[in-house]
């Protein structure tokens, strides 16, 4: 198929299932143990039903925003990902080149196996990037990797705050699966430095670097509050996709109350389980700046390449303003908790309950 002729991101799913080992299908459809973090988040979007406004004019629906006042051409970022190069070769380079195709932000994420390193993403594309480390090693080679990502004109860095134990991914366990981010250089040393981060870490980073600081992980509105006094620019809701931590919370459960700790002195994202249009503007309503999509990138990295994720971004623009224009708005400003609900879902939690096609299909 030609990835232009792709008209719905079930059909982009379901090549990307074709095209994959089903090792890496499992990679990427998985989690950590039970899965049970995983089926939350899907499980909680699932069950947050939409409630429209009628007889309002909609004919010109803006769905931009921006991240650390850049312009995006939709409220969603590339989340980091390890393990690209799994899913399509090249993979690295050509996730950053979708993301300035299209007018996104970008992260980069330190697990990605190398080459291409961060100078080479930055001299091949001119978007704004963030550059997202797990805190391994000693300072000052952190440091160095940090001054790095400036140097190259990086628009913010993120620190991951989630990895300190690596997760029990059972699926890739039963399979003898060893990702290709397992072997990087750069994240396969001691974790020492990682399990002993503490505030006085990010304080430290805050007083050595004038750059923006992202900090991935956060799942409470107490930690909300504690990134906000240390002067995080960013606060990224992130539960890793229910990869590490199992029987954690759903990240559109935390949100609500992540975004009252913040109390706008922060830019808010959040990851983990969004799949189509109508997640992300339960998103925004709820609080979020824009959403961050690592499966729904890498499903559109499989079945397509740079061009393949181009056309998911291009399919889920659509979602979106069809969602917005049958909800009775045209920015995403005019959105808040009362256009949402609570509802049972109609299917189980997991990739099926966004595409159902892909159960279908594999009946048959």
């Amino acid at each position: 198929m030609d990835r232009s002729e792709f008209s719905t991101l079930q059909e982009v799913a379901l090549e990307a299932r074709r095209r994959l080992n089903p090792n890496v299908w499992d990679y990427l459809e998985g989690g950590a143990e039970s899965e049970t973090s995983m089926k939350r988040n899907r499980h909680s979007l699932d069950r947050i039903a939409l409630k429209p406004r009628v007889l309002r004019n909609v004919v010109d629906i803006d769905c931009s925003a921006t991240f650390l006042g850049h312009e995006m051409r939709l409220p969603v970022t590339i989340a980091p990902c390890g393990s690209v190069e799994d899913i399509n070769r090249g993979g690295t380079l050509a996730i950053a080149r979708a993301a300035e195709e299209f007018g996104i932000v970008s992260f980069l994420s330190a697990s990605s196996p190398t080459p291409p390193d961060l100078e080479e993403i930055a001299t091949e594309t001119r978007h704004p990037k963030v550059y997202q480390l797990s805190v391994r090693g000693d300072p000052a080679a952190i440091d160095e990797r940090v001054k790095r990502a400036i140097d190259a004109g990086y628009a913010a860095i993120g620190l991951t705050l989630d990895a300190i134990v690596k997760g029990r991914r059972e699926r890739d366990k039963f399979n003898r699966h060893v990702p290709s981010s397992s072997s990087n250089p750069v994240v396969d040393v001691p974790a020492a430095t990682e399990s002993t981060l503490t505030w006085d870490h990010i304080k430290r980073f805050k007083d050595s670097h004038d750059v923006p600081l992202v900090l991935k992980a956060i799942a409470t509105a107490e930690d909300a509050a504690l990134a906000v006094e240390h002067g995080v620019d960013v606060i990224y809701v992130s539960n890793h996709g229910g990869r590490q931590l199992d029987h954690g919370r759903a990240t559109i459960d935390m949100l609500p109350e992540i975004a009252k700790a913040v109390g706008g002195k922060a830019e808010i994202m959040i990851d983990s389980g969004f799949l189509r249009g109508t997640d992300i503007v339960k998103a925004m309503a709820l609080g979020a700046g824009n959403v961050a999509v690592g499966r729904l990138m890498c499903l559109g990295l499989a079945a397509g390449g740079q061009a393949g994720i181009v056309r998911v971004m291009e399919i889920l623009e659509s979602e979106i303003k069809t969602t917005m224009g049958l909800m009775g708005v045209t920015r995403f400003d005019q959105l808040d908790p009362s256009y949402l609900d609570q509802a049972r879902p109609v299917s189980p939690p997991g990739l099926a309950s966004a595409y159902p096609l892909l159960d279908a299909t594999a009946a048959n």
